[in-house]
């Protein structure tokens, strides 16, 4: 792997692969990337993306330089994405990047030197190692790889992470997805094409009621401000998917609630104690992934 820009780079055996490898690196520092550079070019804000790539590349024994926003680069100046990339990519062995463009990533991955890692491009885009922390953080708590009910709520369709975690899910054997949401935030036709194509069972529906009660995992993401342009709609959509402390004792035993986050409101945080809610441990295991990405890759694995 070179590049990094979509689920569908994946098989089954290659996540098996991912993941061992993240197993193995958890409590680690080693000096296996000394000498080598991380570059993080976010143009978009982020707190656990790039702090977690940036602490990985350190526990890996390497170095990271950073631009931390758009404003702050030459793109406020008119340079391209492109062109920005050329230069990067003769500063650093490695590019992870975060950018409000859906494709940005590809386009970066056709001009760069060295291998370049989605961070996240755009609100219809993905964000590949997001979705592989969350199906890691899912196989290791629940302690199988198939026959798992997955439950995404909310906002569907302006948020990237559930649409690439969707494309992972169908790699996988007796799978069942359920997306609760409003008719305006539901999950987009091609990942609903592509699931129904690779056998998993897909029901669609506006309330959460019997899903939450039947799934191994509830899935939340946030009704995204920045991405729903509109006032009023996005008032009138941001607090009708919360799950509270009652949704959470109602879920079967094992069940687990994660997600992406920052949370705003749609996860009480009286959910916090819950053996259900693993959002926080979650996070530890995204270090893990992001380790191992960037091994992978450094080694041109």
């Amino acid at each position: 792997m070179h590049h990094l820009v979509e689920t569908q780079q994946f098989d089954r055996e290659s996540l098996k692969e991912l993941f061992a490898l993240a197993s193995s690196l958890e409590g680690k520092r080693e000096d296996s990337l000394k000498g080598r550079i991380l570059a993080s070019l976010f143009y978009e804000p982020s707190t656990r993306t790039r702090l977690s790539f940036e602490s990985a590349m350190l526990r890996l024994g390497g170095g990271v330089i950073t631009m931390e926003s758009g404003a702050s680069s030459s793109q406020s100046k008119g340079e391209t994405l492109e062109d920005s990339i050329k230069v990067v990519s003769q500063y650093a062995d490695v590019i992870v990047m975060r950018h409000s463009e859906v494709g940005a990533a590809t386009r970066a991955a056709s001009v760069s030197k060295v291998p370049v890692i989605n961070a996240g491009d755009g609100n219809m885009g993905q964000h590949p190692t997001q979705a592989l922390l969350d199906l890691f953080t899912i196989q290791s708590e629940l302690g199988r790889e198939d026959g798992i009910h997955v439950a995404f709520v909310g906002n569907l369709k302006y948020y990237r992470s559930p649409r690439s975690l969707a494309y992972l899910l169908g790699k996988y054997k007796d799978m069942k997805v359920t997306f609760v949401s409003a008719p305006e935030l539901r999950m987009e036709s091609d990942v609903l094409e592509y699931l129904k194509g690779h056998g998993v069972a897909v029901e669609e529906t506006e309330e959460m009621g019997d899903s939450v009660k039947d799934a191994d995992v509830l899935y939340q993401t946030r009704i995204a401000k920045e991405w729903i342009k509109n006032d009023a709609d996005y008032e009138r959509l941001r607090g009708r998917y919360v799950i509270t402390r009652a949704t959470a004792d109602a879920m079967k035993k094992n069940a687990i609630i994660i997600h992406p986050l920052p949370r705003v409101g749609e996860i009480s945080e009286d959910v916090d104690q819950s053996p259900h809610a693993v959002y926080f441990k979650q996070v530890g295991y995204g270090l893990l992934v992001r380790m191992a990405i960037l091994k992978t890759i450094a080694n041109g694995d």
